[in-house]
Formats: structure tokens, C-alpha cells, sequence
């Protein structure tokens, strides 16, 4: 059994219509320490490089918070102990599971000649976290050079999650994005995605020249119809 403990998760509102949350979370094999905004994650704990890392856009500037790394650092040390007591005291507790919704795909622009994009794999819905996601393209693996972000809670107690894979289109190339979860019991829910390429429309053009053409006719034929009712006159 895989026991995922909250340690600790706390809200705060303010009247701006701001919603920051903190979460502290560990099971056997896995940990999370996280503070996020508006259902964003703001920074996380790296427990393989130990340190915060930012997740808040370039032109926000950067922001350094030093105190959590310790304040996150303790937390789990907390929370794995008393995920030991929880074991003991709970060897026959049977965990219910949510599995994840079948992941939305879509690109983060529209996809343009030699253009570079983003593919964002998004999936909701499951219980505990994390997810694990399974890219393609054109049937080859490339979960390798796609990005996951933090797990986040949803007001349900469920989780949400979101992948992203940088790549460069061409038309017709097939892109797959799967998510693995202990409640699909080995199956994978998968979402394909075909690349259609906007390329630019040559209606204005064809308007234009249209609009032209007949605009140099109608002028050929009012001075010829000018001309001659002065001739006749």
C-alpha cells in the first residue's frame, strides 16, 4: 500500500480576490513541498537538487525566498515520521483511488511553418498524486524531453497536473500524450494530436487583385463610353 499523508495544507484569502495555498505531502516514495497562487504553482522544493525553484514568469523579476528551504526541509522530515505511525497503526487501511481524466492536448500557438511551439498535456481529476506522463512522436518515446509540473490540489481533494513539450511542427507529424495512474491498473489514458499547419491565406491577395481587375475595366469602359458620347455630341 502507497499511503500519501497531507501533513499540512493551508489556504489564504484576501479581498482581492487572491488565493494563496501551502502544501506539505509525502508517501513511500515520493514527497512535495509546494506554495502556489490562484491555482499556480509559485515555487516548489527540488529534493534531488535541494532548492526552491521558481516557477513565476521572466518579467515578474526574480524572487527569492531562502527561509522556506529550511521551513520545507523540516516539514518532510515531520511528515515521514509520521507516515511511519500511520503504517503501523494502519496496515489494513484500503486507499480509495480517483484515477485521472482521459489529458486535454493542445498547442500552446497556433502552429505555423518552422515556427517553435509548445504542446500542453493537461489531466485532472485523480487521486492521490502524482500522475505519470508517456509522450510520442510518430510512435517513437519522447517523455524524456517533456517538462511536469508540481501536482496541484483542486478544492475536491483531487489533484491536477500539466506536462509540456517544446517542439518545432511540420505538417502530419502525430504527437500522443498518456497519463499512468495506480487506479488505471497498468492502462494508460492517451490523447493524440495531428499537426495542421497555418499557412498564410491568399484570399486577400486574390480579392485584391480582383478588385483591381475590375476596377481598371470599369475605368477602360467609362472613359470609352466618355469618348464616344462627346464624338456623338
Amino acid at each position: 500500500m502507497k499511503l500519501l499523508l497531507l501533513l499540512l495544507c493551508v489556504r489564504l484569502c484576501s479581498a482581492q480576490d487572491y488565493e494563496a495555498l501551502y502544501i506539505s505531502a509525502c508517501s513511500v516514495n515520493a514527497q512535495e513541498e509546494m506554495a502556489g497562487v490562484n491555482e499556480e504553482v509559485a515555487f516548489y522544493l527540488d529534493f534531488e537538487q535541494k532548492k526552491l525553484v521558481y516557477t513565476t514568469p521572466k518579467f515578474a523579476g526574480p524572487v527569492h525566498l531562502p527561509v522556506f528551504l529550511s521551513l520545507f526541509t523540516a516539514q518532510q522530515f515531520i511528515c515521514k515520521e509520521n507516515m511511519k505511525m500511520f503504517q503501523d497503526n494502519m496496515k489494513d487501511f484500503s486507499l480509495e483511488l480517483d484515477p485521472p481524466s482521459v489529458p486535454l492536448l493542445y498547442p500552446k500557438d497556433h502552429p505555423r511553418p518552422s515556427e517553435p511551439n509548445t504542446l500542453v498535456c493537461h489531466t485532472s481529476g485523480f487521486y492521490p498524486a502524482p500522475v505519470h506522463f508517456y509522450w510520442t512522436k510518430d510512435g517513437q518515446n519522447v517523455t524524456h524531453a517533456a517538462s511536469v509540473s508540481q501536482a496541484y490540489p483542486q478544492s475536491d481533494g483531487t489533484f491536477t497536473q500539466i506536462s509540456r513539450l517544446d517542439l518545432v511542427p511540420e505538417d502530419g507529424q502525430v504527437y500522443s500524450c498518456g497519463v499512468e495512474h495506480p487506479s488505471l491498473k497498468g492502462e494508460r489514458r492517451t490523447r493524440m494530436w495531428t499537426v495542421q499547419l497555418q499557412r498564410p491565406s491568399l484570399a486577400p491577395s486574390v480579392f485584391c487583385a480582383v478588385g483591381l481587375t475590375l476596377g481598371s475595366v470599369a475605368l477602360v469602359l467609362g472613359i470609352f463610353y466618355l469618348v464616344k458620347g462627346k464624338r456623338c455630341s
